[in-house]
């Protein structure tokens, strides 16, 4: 892994942090953030009993994003605004490129002695889009996907491109029913488009914009611990 493109935060709880982790958590942050960006949130969960599980924060490149007039900043992918009928375009070479960062980061928690079974892949907005993107399309099989108010990119592509080994990892959708920035009905269409697919999909909305509750922390917690400690 190119190391002066990926920065990488990590942080090992529950259980005893000295010990080797059982279960790793690969955190994907939104547009214009950072590794960094998560780690509170992290830090509120109790995943005592699954043990030491270690999460890793990575931090995207640092490219131009259209929508926001070229600004370069932390960016899985490059975002443009819709085109005259309102249709939005997808960037597509950025979307794949961030996915085979991903596979990396995955494949990296395997040599480290964690294997896919036991990692959780979790994204928020653009994060979200890449952990869908990645996340079906791995080689291996996941202990479970964590897609937080994003959408399902390169929807269209996901049927022929899926990973049958992924078919029947479970997935924890959830979206803040105000949400201005990825609009509830996004969302909606994730859920309706993995589920008609055939995956186990959890699906959860929130009094909330753009952002993360504490409700949807609890409900992520349960979560967590039933997909890695199997309660």
């Amino acid at each position: 892994m190119n190391n002066q493109t990926i920065e990488i935060m990590e942080l090992v709880a529950g259980g005893d942090t000295d010990a080797q982790p059982v279960a790793s958590i690969v955190v994907l942050h939104g547009l214009g953030a950072d590794g960094s960006d998560f780690v509170p949130i992290a830090q509120e969960l109790d995943l005592s009993e699954v043990g030491p599980v270690r999460f890793v924060f990575p931090s995207a490149p640092v490219r131009p994003v259209t929508i926001n007039g070229g600004y370069e900043m932390r960016a899985w992918y490059d975002i443009e605004p819709p085109d005259a009928q309102g249709m939005r375009r997808e960037d597509g070479p950025g979307l794949r490129a961030s996915q085979g960062i991903v596979q990396q980061l995955l494949n990296r928690e395997a040599a480290r002695g964690v294997p896919p079974e036991r990692t959780v892949l979790m994204g928020f907005s653009q994060g979200c889009a890449m952990t869908l993107l990645a996340g079906l399309r791995a080689p291996q099989r996941l202990a479970g996907l964590v897609a937080l108010s994003g959408y399902l990119p390169l929807a269209e592509h996901t049927a022929a491109e899926r990973s049958e080994a992924n078919q029947n990892t479970p997935i924890f959708l959830a979206h803040g029913q105000y949400d201005p920035v990825v609009v509830l009905e996004r969302g909606e269409a994730a859920r309706d488009a993995l589920q008609a697919l055939g995956y186990p999909v959890d699906w959860f909305t929130y009094p909330m914009e753009h952002s993360v509750c504490p409700q949807e922390i609890s409900d992520l917690n349960g979560w967590l611990v039933k997909v890695l400690a199997g309660r």
